[in-house]
């Protein structure tokens, strides 16, 4: 169980105290929750992650120039997955090894 300010709380002579905070609390007191809101925390950086740039011939249009990137889809001792997307009309692939 948690306390209100978030910290872990403990048993301790057949109340329940605060780890963080060191609130008690009693049997009456508490009420048991199953829902929590999520808080959504947005990191921005100064810089953009860009990814290369290759020359890659796109199925869909025929421009010849892509990014890339690579992304472990299946197990680890497989070989990664190469995403490419069209940098002319956006179309997105994938390639396996």
């Amino acid at each position: 169980m948690f306390c209100e300010c978030g910290g872990l709380l403990i048993s301790e002579d057949g109340k329940l105290v605060c780890s963080s905070c060191g609130k008690v609390y009693e049997d009456k007191e508490l009420t048991l929750s199953t829902k929590q809101k999520a808080e959504k925390k947005i990191l921005k950086s100064g810089k953009e992650k860009k990814n290369p740039i290759v020359k890659k011939t796109c199925p869909k249009c025929g421009y010849d120039k892509c990014e890339f990137w690579v992304v472990q889809t299946r197990a680890s001792d497989e070989a990664p997955t190469r995403f490419y997307r069209c940098l002319k009309c956006g179309y997105t692939w994938r390639e396996y090894s």
